[in-house]
């Protein structure tokens, strides 16, 4: 009989051979998934062996890791900033930067009662949700928006198992601020703080294996990827409060690219923050005071 040890000797060259990159955290992670253990409690058992009942779902789900589908889709969740979030192809992956740019925000954002947070381009939800969660104690009213409607279900999914108060709003970016129907429920606005992690790959890029398991609809964005980022900043700038922060995540080479759209349309003080590698990943800047809609000046048509 097997032991673990040698069970994950075997999973781990088989998945190298097959060029899943990091194999053996693969492999760790669905043999604590299969046992229901964690990975200390492996650690103290490798000699321990295991029976052809435990080995029988193991194989399948090294046989379908083999072929490229992401690890967070065979175990149903992932780990965002200390939390567990739910993650199935309906809704783009987190990656590790996108935890970067919500520190970021956490950071920089006013703390103040009622802060009205926009999280653009939802997903999965863990950026929105995370802040709802950090920011309890402000009460902010955080709300959520997607194209799609099922990535707009797992949000709420999440939201719902980890507690976090949030808004949910289907959107191609601000359409539902201009309902097409009269009685449309129309999302909030004057936002202090907006993230968004819009579809950046350029139309027509190849991309790792794994990554081909997201939505489309998450991924391109366009001839040279930025269509959807450049649309989004144009047409949000009505919807923020003076002085909003606006902080987005973008391809390792478009930071400044957009950093330079942003100055263009008017946001101030832009600029580019790099994540942990160094790369330019993070364009950020501030909506101007002129951004706010005036209210349109009344007459007086009465003969004095």
């Amino acid at each position: 009989m097997k032991t673990i040890q040698d069970i994950l000797t075997s999973g781990t060259a088989y998945l190298e051979a097959r060029g899943v990159e990091g194999a053996r955290h693969s492999m760790q992670s669905l043999l604590v998934h299969v046992l229901g253990k964690n990975k200390t409690w492996l650690y103290l058992h490798y000699d321990d062996p295991l029976s052809e009942e435990q080995l029988a779902p193991l194989r399948e789900l090294l046989r379908v890791r083999g072929k490229g589908v992401p690890l967070q889709h065979l175990l149903g969740s992932t780990e965002f900033y200390r939390r567990e979030f739910r993650t199935d192809a309906r809704a783009l992956i987190p990656r590790p930067e996108t935890e970067e740019l919500v520190e970021m925000a956490l950071g920089m954002a006013t703390r103040k009662e009622g802060l009205q947070v926009l999280d653009m381009g939802c997903g999965s939800g863990i950026i929105g949700i995370t802040l709802a969660l950090e920011l309890a104690k402000f009460h902010p009213q955080v709300v959520m928006a997607d194209i799609s409607e099922a990535a707009l279900s797992l949000t709420l999914e999440n939201a719902t198992a980890l507690g976090a108060k949030v808004k949910t709003y289907r959107s191609d970016l601000f359409s539902a601020w201009t309902p097409a129907e009269d009685n449309a429920v129309v999302p909030p606005t004057g936002f202090d703080l907006v993230l968004a992690n819009l579809p950046y790959v350029p139309d027509g890029e190849q991309v790792a294996t794994e990554v081909t398991h997201d939505p489309a609809t998450a991924l391109y964005g366009g001839p040279d990827g930025l269509d959807i980022v450049r649309r989004f900043l144009e047409e949000a700038r009505p919807h923020l409060a003076k002085d909003c922060l606006v902080l987005l995540e973008v391809g390792h080479d478009q930071g400044e690219a957009t950093r330079a759209c942003m100055e263009e349309l008017g946001y101030q003080n832009t600029r580019v923050l790099t994540d942990m590698s160094g790369k330019p990943r993070f364009p950020m800047g501030y909506a101007a005071a002129d951004f706010i809609p005036q209210p349109e000046p009344t007459t007086n048509d009465s003969n004095e």
